[in-house]
């Protein structure tokens, strides 16, 4: 699978947080087109890159919004995917969850991923998230360096 870089969220981001709302360092812009996808199915992949550690029994849920604004906001944005809260243990290096956008559905113009932290803070941790038209077989490799 060919990953393209204007359709990911968040590369390796950091989830070490104190309870809060986190939104993802990248968001796509729609512009004119609120038909993500555009007939065809779309998928939204999130995937832990290193493990998430806390101190405490600490819980992560990941959201797909959209909103007016590039700052999507926690409370007043648009949902469309909430992971629910997903406990430590279960974020490993290499876990992943694909999970398929609502076909029909009208995004705002600004779309992103949000992680929230609840339950204690988190000490380390990263994610990956992004769009792609086909999830099947799909691995990560390290950045190639020439």
């Amino acid at each position: 699978m060919i990953m393209d870089s204007l359709l990911e969220f968040a590369d390796n981001q950091t989830v070490a947080n104190a309870a809060s709302t986190v939104l993802s360092t990248n968001v796509i812009d729609t512009q004119d087109s609120r038909d993500i996808g555009q007939g065809q199915p779309l998928y939204l992949v999130i995937q832990i890159g290193t493990a998430v550690t806390s101190d405490g029994a600490a819980l992560i849920q990941f959201r797909l919004r959209s909103d007016s604004a590039a700052a999507i906001h926690a409370t007043t944005s648009t949902a469309h995917i909430d992971t629910g809260a997903i406990p430590k243990a279960t974020l490993v290096a290499g876990y992943t969850q694909v999970i398929p956008l609502p076909m029909g559905t009208t995004y705002e113009r600004f779309v992103g991923v949000q992680h929230i932290v609840s339950g204690a803070t988190t000490t380390a941790g990263t994610y990956n998230a992004f769009l792609t038209l086909d999830p099947t077989g799909w691995t990560a490799y390290a950045d190639a360096i020439n």
